[in-house]
């Protein structure tokens, strides 16, 4: 009987719109910790003016922006390598990576983001930013050895007309 977790068979194109969640969800925190903290709401006629909103207005507490402005920030880093990590996972399903190492890897990017994301949320001083860093490294080395491991699967592999 195959369990869940059988790595043996291949869930890595599975994990692309799960890095696409993860992506929106710092979002969907901000906005729902703007609505409860501020007097206004959430305007989802302009939903990119938040962080502006979020500078602007005068009845939130320091903390309370800076949260917000972060979980801006982690949400735009997510969707500005979301793209990266769909072409990795696609070059290493077509080059016939193994499955193992599509599944640990693809799982491995999800595990970095899903950090990065607390992290660059509750982050308040530099050594955190260093480890977030390290952390946002780490899940892209992960997208470049799928593409390595990619290349090297076809790398005698001819052109076809």
């Amino acid at each position: 009987m195959a369990t869940l977790l059988d790595l043996t068979r291949n869930f890595s194109l599975y994990t692309i719109p799960a890095a696409w969640a993860l992506a929106l969800l710092p979002h969907v925190y901000a906005t729902q910790l703007y609505d409860s903290k501020s007097a206004h709401k959430f305007d989802l006629t302009q939903p990119r003016s938040l962080a502006a909103k979020v500078a602007d207005d005068q009845t939130l507490d320091a903390a309370t922006k800076s949260r917000v402005i972060r979980a801006e920030g982690a949400q735009q880093n997510g969707f500005e390598n979301v793209g990266l990590f769909a072409a990795a996972v696609v070059a290493g399903n077509v080059a016939g990576v193994d499955n193992w190492w599509l599944n640990a890897l693809s799982g491995g990017y999800l595990v970095s983001r899903v950090v990065y994301n607390v992290i660059y949320i509750n982050n308040e001083s530099v050594a955190v930013a260093n480890a977030r860093t390290g952390v946002f490294l780490s899940g892209v080395g992960m997208c470049m050895t799928l593409f390595v491991m990619a290349g090297n699967r076809l790398r005698n592999t001819p052109l076809s007309k």
